[in-house]
């Protein structure tokens, strides 16, 4: 049959996992342990797939992901690119946001690194939709 990974042509999606991760960080902890674990899918599998397909990106990156758990118990995921707010930080060069966003600045992004980060969200399947 089917490896535990890989859905088979008729499995039923049971549901869908939104979780952020840094790159190549996944470990069976808590938060990817308790909600793969929920849903009775391989953690260890999920692990090492995520590490393999962002472990070339610099550890710590947030990485969201998107798993969609089978009836059978087999998974499969999408990965994304991290969240526009750490892109931000970076470019500002900043630890953290602002604790009253849209009251309090605290610091500022030239608007070439705005261009760069549009580039980066655009190659997201679900926003390359939007001109840049």
């Amino acid at each position: 049959g089917p490896s535990r990974g890989t859905p088979s042509v008729m499995a039923t999606r049971v549901g869908t996992i939104r979780l952020v991760i840094p790159a190549g960080k996944a470990t069976p902890q808590p938060p990817v342990g308790s909600a793969l674990g929920q849903r009775g899918l391989n953690i260890m599998q999920f692990c090492k797939e995520f590490n393999d397909r962002t472990g070339d990106i610099m550890t710590e990156v947030p990485i969201p992901v998107v798993i969609t758990a089978f009836k059978d118990r087999s998974f499969t995921f999408v990965t994304k690119t991290p969240p526009v707010s750490y892109f931000l930080k970076k470019a500002a060069r900043l630890d953290a946001g602002s604790t009253a966003p849209g009251h309090d600045l605290v610091g500022q992004v030239p608007l070439q690194a705005i261009y760069e980060i549009a580039k980066v969200k655009h190659t997201d399947e679900s926003l390359a939709h939007i001109p840049i």
